[in-house]
């Protein structure tokens, strides 16, 4: 074979990869939402089925979206919750998960993002930030700033943690959190700009930082979604009189419940 010949399929290949690069790069980039957001949809109508008793909330947004929310009520509570959930499902399934801090004698508001159950909206990062603070002052017209606990799970880490930055809470409990969004991108797609592509870039790193309040951190040591080193590095930004870390060994991204650590921490923090 020829030069010649060689260096024309050489060429051939190198556009074939080219082109496959840019064309995988443009759908990260149109479809990520997609990829984030894994939302169900709810009829209006939908009756949910909790154990614990509570209150179905509507919250109308800044520009005429709608917030639906769970309020679970105890009868003399330890304080409230306002718990983000994680990116995929609705309240009908966030809220059995919800129902576990009920029974540390907890009151509770969940919130479904735009686009989930029966929230509406257009979906975009700062709206997640606007109607998380919504929600919040929700809260604080029925309790005391300092009986606000936020809580916050894999996509929620981030928006918790934008809360507490702006507020004064009692303290921020995060579970299986990224040191941003770009960051965990980065680890899915390493020979991809995703720093450039990325719409949603969540920066909790920076949100912390400007957090007053405790900061507890839980992240299992064989989480597959959120790398556990993506959370180990957002505690190494925080003052260590601040922050804990409780490391789950062996601990996945759905499954740190299942784990002793997990419950008697979570148990300890509520007290």
């Amino acid at each position: 074979m020829s030069n010649t010949v060689r260096n024309r399929r050489l060429k051939k290949t190198i556009l074939i990869l080219l082109g496959l690069y840019v064309m995988i790069g443009a759908s990260l980039y149109f479809i990520q939402e997609k990829i984030l957001f894994r939302p169900t949809v709810l009829a209006q109508d939908h009756v949910y089925q909790f154990s614990q008793p509570y209150e179905e909330v509507f919250l109308k947004t800044h520009d005429d979206g709608v917030i639906n929310a769970i309020h679970f009520k105890v009868d003399t509570p330890k304080g409230v919750i306002l718990y983000f959930h994680g990116n995929a499902g609705d309240l009908s399934r966030w809220g059995l998960i919800a129902e576990y801090f009920v029974k540390q004698n907890y009151d509770v508001l969940i919130m479904d993002y735009r686009t989930y159950g029966k929230s509406t909206g257009t979906l975009s990062e700062q709206a997640l930030y606007k109607d998380a603070q919504l929600c919040y002052d929700y809260l604080k017209k029925r309790y005391k700033e300092a009986d606000i606990t936020l809580y916050g799970r894999s996509l929620g880490t981030g928006i918790a943690s934008y809360v507490a930055s702006k507020n004064q809470p009692r303290q921020l409990i995060m579970e299986t959190p990224y040191y941003s969004m770009v960051d965990v991108a980065q680890h899915r797609f390493p020979i991809f700009p995703v720093k450039y592509l990325l719409k949603y870039k969540i920066p909790t790193f920076e949100f912390v930082k400007a957090v007053d309040c405790p900061i507890t951190i839980f992240h299992g040591t064989d989480d597959a979604v959120v790398p556990f080193e993506s959370g180990k590095k957002l505690f190494e930004d925080l003052p260590k009189a601040q922050a804990q870390f409780i490391q789950i060994d062996g601990g996945h991204h759905n499954d740190l419940i299942d784990f002793e650590v997990y419950r008697n921490g979570v148990e300890t923090i509520l007290k």
